[in-house]
């Protein structure tokens, strides 16, 4: 038995529970708390008749009480502990009140850490965490581990607890959000980099650098940290790490970790560089999703063996909505990367290419700066067509920076996503691609990414 999870189990019967959030972390907890026998209060802000009918048939079976709707969490008081969703931010007045008043405030994921007795690695970025995420769980998994997938992605694992033994991997993908005010890390940490993101949200760029920061802050000199060495704010994180650093590069040839080096990925130990795969061999395309194979070489080096992870490498055929690969008509290849939910992950999709380029980007306003992506825009993408709330910001970043540089490119703005597809059919000639990457959110006409990727796959597969 888990000695933690017994005593955690113990402490919750009869207890003042809070769950916030009725999404797809926090359900799971429904059930669990029921069999314990803790007295549960759901926090949601939709209203009752936006709760999803299974959702509300499992509160009024397990006799729970609930508050709905935006002014919820005035009710938010005396409870013992209080487990927010992701997208419930720790800063919020009424967390802050209730954890001053005693409250324990925490998430799935932190328990899940805290008491897990398998090793667990962790993976966040600002880009590349589901790709690098997958990929280290499934070398740990051709090597024969047992292992669990968690996080952003995969299923919850809480209720999972019980199941694993420390033979066993957890590995999950960490959000900004669910790191904020983690007081655990992972036993293995990797952060893929860190560029401006959810600015909408956080409340200054340096809070979601310190979120970020989290998945290491808590290692023991026993535990390793991988890090992108390109990235200046990863790379200075080596400063503060207490644990054993390894790096990886795309643009440095290091004596010690895992480096592309030119088309080659190499591993390289006490200046000796070891030749472990070309990138003609791997099915992925694009410099990103190599640094991505380099982080998931490094994490899992000390756990598989390399003919293992090359065998992975070269399987590997990435994971939905990026840069994936939907279908050719008339001689133009359509890719949907609905992942690109800010500049950096487009730049990275518009670089992976070396055919012409029709790209289709906007969506929702995270507030963030577009002046970085009109450069690649206007060397590489012959067509630009945009749509959603940042359609204006992306045309006036790539129209100033052609007046600059005395070029230009056809631009157009739509109305809906069905009218960039029409108008994509029409401008691109055979041998083009045509690139699907927002550089935006999805929450001014979609509910997140997948469904934007879905919706964009249905438009191109019936043309």
């Amino acid at each position: 038995m888990n000695k933690k999870l017994e005593e955690f189990e113990s402490y919750l019967k009869g207890k003042k529970v809070a769950i916030i959030g009725l999404g797809v972390s926090n359900l799971p907890l429904l059930e669990y708390m029921n069999r314990l026998g803790s007295r549960v209060t759901i926090f949601d802000n939709r209203e009752i008749e936006q709760i999803p009918k299974e959702f509300f048939e499992k509160i009024i079976n397990y006799n729970m009480q609930y508050f709905f709707g935006k002014d919820c969490l005035n009710n938010l008081k005396d409870f013992d502990i209080i487990f927010r969703a992701p997208s419930c931010m720790p800063t919020k007045k009424e967390l802050v009140q209730a954890k001053d008043q005693g409250a324990i405030v925490t998430t799935e994921i932190e328990m899940l850490i805290e008491m897990c007795p398998a090793t667990v690695i962790g993976v966040t970025g600002s880009d590349g965490k589901t790709t690098t995420t997958t990929l280290i769980y499934e070398m740990l998994k051709a090597k024969g581990y047992n292992c669990y997938l968690g996080g952003n992605i995969g299923i919850p694992l809480f209720t999972k607890l019980n199941e694993m033994t420390e033979k066993d991997f957890v590995v999950l993908e960490l959000s900004s959000f669910q790191l904020m005010n983690m007081t655990v890390s992972p036993n293995i940490s990797v952060i893929t980099n860190i560029t401006p993101n959810h600015l909408d949200i956080h409340s200054s760029y340096q809070e979601y650098i310190d979120a970020k920061k989290n998945i290491f802050k808590n290692q023991s000199e026993n535990d390793i940290l991988v890090l992108n060495y390109d990235n200046e704010l990863t790379r200075e994180c080596a400063k503060e790490a207490n644990s054993k650093v390894i790096f990886f590069s795309s643009s440095t040839k290091l004596d010690d970790g895992v480096i592309l080096d030119q088309d080659i990925i190499k591993l390289c130990e006490d200046k000796i560089r070891r030749h472990v795969i070309s990138t003609n061999d791997i099915l992925l395309r694009g410099k990103h999703n190599y640094e991505n194979i380099c982080a998931a070489i490094a994490a899992t080096k000390s756990l598989v063996d390399l003919d293992t992870q090359i065998e992975v490498a070269k399987k590997f055929s990435g994971v939905e909505h990026r840069t994936e690969f939907v279908k050719e008509i008339d001689g133009v290849k359509w890719y949907n990367d609905s992942i690109g939910t800010s500049p950096t992950r487009t730049i990275a999709g518009i670089n992976s290419f070396q055919e012409p380029i029709v790209l289709i980007a906007g969506g929702y306003d995270k507030h963030l700066d577009y002046t970085p992506i009109a450069k690649p825009i206007l060397d590489k993408v012959k067509t630009l067509i945009l749509v959603g709330q940042t359609a204006e910001k992306i045309f006036l970043a790539v129209k100033e920076e052609g007046e600059k540089q005395g070029k230009q490119i056809d631009i157009y703005i739509c109305e809906t996503l069905e009218d960039t597809v029409k108008l994509a059919k029409k401008s691109a000639k055979p041998g083009d691609v045509v690139l699907f990457s927002p550089a935006s959110a999805s929450f001014d006409m979609f509910k997140n990414f997948a469904e934007r990727g879905k919706k964009f796959k249905e438009i191109v597969n019936n043309i």
